[in-house]
């Protein structure tokens, strides 16, 4: 009795066994358990030759000069990057796989750019994938001509620095190399140490397992899921470097990362290569505190003025060049925050809050004086969460918020805008507390910040789901699921001050919000003496670069010191006041579709995937340069010195003609020797109004007195339709580096 109960127990777990091997065998060949996503293959062929000529001759008819401008991407993600792949599953509208190889044969056919740079997360990173990103980009450049080659790729990461709080939060940066070859390039690339190592690695590795159910839900596309999974486990389980250890001592094998840009800057040095840093995002209050400053920055070792000589001015996540004298928060005399009042310029999203619990406790007839008491409460709480704030007032609507935390008065502006991170107030600072006073001296790039391996998306304002960041969820029910608008365990939150969550906001209505404020991006341009990656590179170090908005706006801009010229990005020390010349033309209007590569390896399905048929396809006609503007920005002389005082913007304008040969003027700064003080100044050409994506952003309604009353959203989800592009009329401009004047 008891031996054949025991074979029928174990004739049982037999069978069962059997099954399990069954399902798994099965789940193996079809993939279920999820795989390794590669570099992909590039396509192998140039940008054909006589695009290239007529590329450099249209240029040449407009300004005959012996250095040519190019027009490149310095920020590009693929999806080895944890925010791009999440972007590319089928919940949040992607489209599948955007492996690094697609982004080399997207800046050759597509946006015929001349330059880019792969930057995809360094927390996401392990050694298989840096060794794959050096593959690929060594690959594309073998393409090419080596002496005069149609496309150049640099390699590089970003390190995506956050903190929690005002005082250690750095932002994120790009480092870019200007070698290749292996030795003469990183074994691996330096993350950001804290909440984006722990959020990026342990964090999303830990919940990828929450994708399975998905998996099956969708099983169409399950492969994508249980990928995403492998994705995770892969980086999750790369063990972290020795901590203290010179960096050019490290092993491949490892995950390093620096917590501070101290660190970073340290470690590059010590690899000694040759680099450049650029710091990017840093107006994009998604997941900037509210008080974020640059300031700290400039104290001694946060900047290292031989690497971090860029300043990304404009990207797809908006433009972070304007200064604003407003703040989100206000530092009361006991350490607590406090919530500025509204101007016409500027809604504190904390006011905000205040309002909407006001206006619900009157609604339910309470007094005046106890809704007064709940609306001030309501501000507290949501400044003790900080970029999180609007956890604290359950129940509103993403429309509740009006246009509250944005600059209404600002060029595309950066969602959350944070102005003590702009362009502009950082020429303006001094840091008195060296011997030698501090100051940056950034020359000014743009790019796309692209998730989608799609560098220089901006050549033409179409498919937002393709040229911009645009995502969210496919239904509403998974809606529900990914952004639940209830906050859990209100009761566990600090509300005193500044011991609470001070910090970012991953989910619901910021999210939604955010998705208005994705643009097509911008450019980065070099005056550059050759198309060869050193004579690129020589220029960048020189600051001899420009930011567009996204057209291929032509711009000049020099100091005349007699017979010679100091072009943008130059320094020069004179008592006498300084004389300027700028020109400016217009880019070329595109036709559409792509040009003709029949010759070429191109098929009209990789046109589709990659392009979806719409390539950089350049007529013979530019547009028109409406106008020049001066902006001259005066870095203070004493540690309580007011910047926005320092801001003159614009100093000058000059209204051009209708002139499709682009636009010249000259001009003197008579002020200089009598005012006796530095000054940087450089330029924004603007061109003739033209429609953008998201270039009106949340798309506001107002009334009489210029308040927002009612929004308009440019959803990244199933609330605004795919084909919606969310076009609007702006001016799209370039922005040249800075020229710095030195007074005796």
């Amino acid at each position: 009795m008891k031996i054949r109960f025991l074979f029928r127990i174990l004739g049982t777990t037999f069978v069962i066994g059997l099954i399990t091997i069954g399902i798994y065998a099965l789940g193996v060949q079809f993939n279920w358990y999820g795989e390794l996503e590669g570099r992909g293959d590039l396509i192998e062929q140039p940008y054909p030759s006589q695009l290239l000529l007529e590329k450099k001759q249209k240029q040449l008819k407009v300004n005959p000069s012996p250095k040519q401008i190019l027009f490149g991407d310095t920020h590009v993600h693929s999806t080895y990057s944890t925010d791009a792949f999440l972007w590319s599953l089928p919940i949040l509208n992607g489209e599948g796989p955007h492996p690094i190889s697609d982004a080399c044969d997207y800046a050759r056919f597509c946006s015929a750019l001349d330059f880019w740079v792969t930057t995809d997360h360094a927390e996401a990173s392990s050694p298989r994938k840096w060794k794959e990103i050096k593959e690929s980009v060594r690959q594309c450049n073998a393409v090419a001509n080596e002496e005069d080659p149609d496309l150049v790729t640099f390699l590089g990461y970003e390190w995506t620095q956050v903190g929690l709080y005002a005082e250690d939060h750095y932002g994120h940066k790009n480092v870019m190399f200007l070698e290749t070859e292996e030795g003469k390039v990183p074994l691996r690339p330096i993350g950001a140490g804290g909440i984006a190592t722990d959020g990026m690695r342990e964090t999303i590795g830990g919940q990828a397992g929450q994708f399975k159910p998905l998996a099956f839900l969708d099983f169409k596309n399950r492969h994508r899921y249980f990928n995403f999974i492998k994705f995770t486990q892969e980086f999750s389980g790369t063990p972290h470097c020795e901590l203290g250890v010179d960096s050019s001592l490290l092993p491949e094998n490892c995950y390093e990362y620096a917590d501070t840009p101290v660190e970073l800057f340290t470690k590059l040095n010590q690899l000694n290569f040759d680099s450049i840093v650029i710091p990017h995002g840093n107006t994009w209050g998604f997941y900037s505190p509210p008080l974020t400053s640059l300031d700290k920055q400039l104290k001694e070792g946060f900047h290292d003025e031989n690497l971090q000589i860029l300043f990304e001015v404009m990207s797809g996540h908006g433009n972070s060049e304007e200064y604003r004298p407003w703040r989100a928060a206000t530092i009361n005399d006991n350490g607590s925050f406090g919530c500025p009042e509204p101007t016409n310029e500027y809604l504190p999203s904390c006011w905000r809050a205040g309002e909407i619990i006001a206006e619900r406790c009157l609604s339910e007839g309470n007094s005046e004086s106890l809704c007064k008491i709940r609306e001030l409460d309501a501000q507290q709480n949501y400044l003790a969460l900080g970029s999180s704030g609007y956890l604290a007032i359950p129940g509103a609507e993403i429309e509740d918020w009006y246009d509250s935390g944005q600059c209404k008065d600002c060029f595309i502006p950066s969602f959350n805008y944070r102005p003590a991170g702009s362009a502009q107030y950082a020429l303006s600072l001094t840091n008195f507390e060296q011997e030698k006073p501090k100051r940056f001296r950034f020359g000014f790039i743009a790019s796309s910040d692209n998730h989608r391996s799609r560098p220089g998306t901006g050549y033409k304002e179409k498919d937002r789901f393709v040229t911009t960041e645009a995502n969210g969820p496919s239904s509403e029910a998974i809606a529900d699921v990914l952004y639940p608008k209830s906050l859990p365990a209100a009761e566990s939150i600090d509300y005193g001050g500044r011991e609470g969550l001070i910090g970012m906001g991953f989910r619901a209505f910021e999210v939604e919000r955010q998705a208005s404020f994705f643009t097509s991006g911008g450019l980065a341009a070099v005056h550059s003496t050759g198309r060869d990656r050193q004579s690129i590179w020589d220029s960048m170090k020189r600051k001899e670069t420009y930011g567009t908005s996204g057209d291929r706006i032509l711009l000049w801009f020099d100091l005349i010191n007699g017979d010679k010229k100091i072009p943008m990005g130059g320094e020069i020390a004179t008592l006498e006041n300084p004389k300027f010349y700028a020109k400016a033309v217009g880019s070329l209007k595109q036709k559409p579709g792509c040009p003709d590569y029949k010759d070429s390896k191109v098929t009209k399905e990789d046109m589709e995937r990659i392009c979806k048929n719409e390539c950089y396809n350049p007529s013979d006609e530019r547009k028109i340069i409406t106008r020049i503007e001066v902006i001259k920005v005066s870095p203070q002389n004493n540690a309580g010195e007011d910047v926005g005082n320092l801001i003159e913007d614009p100093w000058k304008v000059f209204n051009c003609p209708l002139d499709q040969n682009g636009c010249e003027v000259s001009f003197e700064d008579k002020s200089y020797s009598k005012d006796q003080r530095d000054v940087s100044y450089y330029v924004r050409a603007i061109q003739e109004p033209s429609s953008s994506v998201n270039a009106k952003n949340i798309r506001c309604e107002y009334n009489e007195k210029g308040e927002c009353i009612k929004v308009n959203m440019c959803y990244g989800d199933y609330r605004t339709a795919k084909d919606d592009d969310c076009l609007a009329m702006i001016e799209e401009r370039a922005w040249s580096s800075p020229i710095f004047v030195d007074y005796l």
